[in-house]
């Protein structure tokens, strides 16, 4: 699940929040990418942005369902800079409930990766 963007990296940033917070995530952890590695190991990368995006009452739903689904929480968002333009990936959370093998799963897999889609659809429509 991914879309290309045109405009400044902060800028983009902004607008995923707001697309995800319109449906029902918040965003529980941010990893900036180029900040650790250049602190880390000294290397040099592109602008890289992972929000952990967290819808609580789905998630709740997922650890009722699967307690060791845990281990997939939160959903992961990367904006990333690239020659193209930003980059926004959203992992499809289906592939969490095929990882989990329980049936209950699905259906809350589906509700989280049509609200995902639905946020993703929204930057589509604003580009």
């Amino acid at each position: 699940m991914s879309i290309t963007l045109a405009g400044p990296f902060d800028d983009t940033v902004a607008v995923v929040r707001e697309a995800l917070a319109r449906q029902g995530f918040g965003i529980v952890s941010e990893i900036d990418m180029q900040q650790t590695l250049r602190n880390k190991l000294g290397v040099e990368i592109d602008r890289n942005l992972i929000l952990g995006a967290c819808n609580p009452s789905l998630a709740h739903l997922a650890l009722e369902a699967e307690p060791s689904i845990g281990l997939l929480l939160p959903c992961n968002v990367v904006v990333r800079s690239t020659e193209d333009g930003i980059v926004v990936e959203m992992i499809d959370p289906r592939i969490m409930a095929e990882l989990a093998e329980n049936p209950e799963m699905k259906q809350v897999a589906g509700d989280v990766g049509e609200k995902l889609s639905a946020a993703l659809e929204s930057l589509r429509l604003q580009a």
